[in-house]
């Protein structure tokens, strides 16, 4: 290990999905009461929350704000467990669009919507290693 990597923090998630919500308060109220995300920074201003950040606990994070009109976007949560997310989803009134299963590459997955349309998909599979899969050059 190199001497200045003992020093150097781990970095963040370098991809943030990113939301828009035309009632982010209310947004920021499913991601965190309803799904279990921590909010983690918010910055409100004059229209509303102008940049919220909220963290998966076991990694990750997502971004949102306000936005008049935002399209649905649809984001992938990798959890060890997700049927605890669909009960909790349940017991809050969620609206589950793809009840607990296995799928064919081995993960098991829920998906929930929030109230503006955006779905989430809380599975196991934790995406493959980095080289794995790369296609075989050409001769």
């Amino acid at each position: 290990m190199s001497e200045n990597a003992s020093t150097t923090p781990v970095p963040g998630p370098g991809v943030w999905p990113a939301l828009g919500y035309r009632d982010a308060e209310a947004g920021l109220k499913f991601l965190t009461g309803v799904l279990g995300f921590t909010e983690a920074l918010t910055v409100r201003g004059s229209g509303g929350i102008e940049h919220c950040e909220v963290r998966w606990p076991e990694g990750g994070g997502l971004m949102f704000g306000s936005d008049e009109q935002p399209s649905p976007g649809t984001v992938y949560v990798v959890t060890a467990d997700p049927d605890r997310v669909h009960a909790r989803a349940v017991e809050h009134g969620a609206e589950v669009l793809g009840e607990p299963r296995d799928t064919d590459y081995g993960s098991r997955n829920v998906t929930v919507a929030d109230p503006e349309g955006n779905t989430f998909t809380f599975g196991t599979y934790p995406g493959t290693e980095p080289g794995a899969g790369q296609a075989a050059e050409s001769p």
